[in-house]
């Protein structure tokens, strides 16, 4: 009989506590902070043997640091990007790292091609004016996907369910990876200028990584054809957000969803409508009408939470038996 795991859960969200409930099935001792991971909220992993953590959590080398000085051995997040730990610190200090590297693919890919279509065919300006009795149809004109080009730049899990969705809707689809996988179904391999150039829909499914950091910006913008569509679903760092904005002015990127923001952390899944002052780089992309901005929310389906509940178990399980094995970081 093992001892129970002693763990701390950060930035819980209501809806979460169901899920992971269902999956711990009280194998595992975990006390739930809706606050997110910082060194002002650290006291809360005292006498704890893991800490779990999500996307826009603190877990910088200071934070790591203070969480090895305290006796944390494990770190897990409940999430599959990995950009917020810094993996150095964490092996200098002897922390094992684990992540939720798959979570219904699925989820993210609908959410990204539901962007795409909300923007194209203008349904949120349907919908406000439908709401006070102005069914012109005025400005709302869209385009056909049917047999335009689209761009997936990363093609792994994610990337190959969406062009599964694009290939259905009778899209070419082309794409590039720093790895191709093999065994592409329907995705037309190109290099990343190629896809860039070629592409009506550019959509972006790939880790954020010192290598792929502002892979969208002036330069890369400037391949693109007039008027593209850019969908970002992975890392808000992924896109030079002061590039795009300025391509959006000048007509260049004709529509821009995402679900992601480079400066997100400390303002997405959390309320802000009183604050005083607000992120000025955000609220003017939002005053252009064809952007779409949701908060992080392409992974929130009912499947997808229990998956990442579910896994996160697991490595505390792994942890739990002195087994590093499954779900490592990579």
């Amino acid at each position: 009989m093992h001892l129970l795991m002693k763990v701390v859960a950060y930035s819980i969200k209501p809806f979460e506590k169901e899920f992971l409930a269902k999956a711990n099935r009280k194998k595992h001792e975990i006390t739930l902070i809706a606050n997110p991971l910082s060194l002002e909220t650290i006291a809360y992993a005292e006498g704890k043997n893991a800490v779990v953590v999500f996307a826009n959590d603190d877990v910088s080398a200071p934070v790591v640091n203070k969480l090895a000085d305290m006796g944390i051995k494990y770190i897990a997040t409940r999430s599959a990007g990995t950009d917020h730990f810094d993996k150095e610190a964490a092996a200098e200090r002897g922390i094992s790292l684990a992540n939720v590297p798959v979570y219904s693919s699925h989820a993210i890919a609908e959410h990204a091609v539901a962007l795409a279509l909300s923007l194209n065919r203008h349904i949120i300006a349907a919908h406000e004016h439908g709401q006070q009795f102005d069914f012109k149809l005025n400005g709302l004109i869209g385009f056909n996907f049917f047999g335009k080009t689209v761009g997936l730049i990363g093609l792994g899990r994610i990337g190959q369910a969406i062009a599964a969705i694009y290939n259905g809707f009778g899209c070419r689809v082309i794409g590039y990876d720093i790895a191709m996988p093999d065994g592409l179904i329907a995705i037309e391999s190109l290099s990343l200028n190629e896809v860039l150039r070629q592409s009506d829909i550019i959509s972006l499914h790939l880790p954020l990584t010192p290598a792929t950091k502002y892979i969208i910006n002036a330069a890369s913008i400037a391949i693109m054809k007039n008027g593209v569509m850019l969908i970002n679903t992975s890392r808000g760092g992924l896109l030079n957000t002061i590039d795009a904005l300025e391509a959006l002015e000048q007509g260049k990127i004709g529509y821009l969803g995402m679900d992601v923001y480079e400066h997100e952390k400390g303002l997405f899944f959390e309320d802000h409508q009183q604050d005083l002052i607000k992120d000025s780089l955000l609220q003017k992309l939002m005053t252009h009408a064809n952007v779409m901005v949701t908060p992080h929310q392409a992974f929130l389906t009912g499947e997808a939470l229990q998956q990442m509940a579910d896994e996160t178990i697991k490595n505390l399980d792994v942890w739990q038996k002195d087994r590093f094995v499954l779900s490592e970081i990579i």
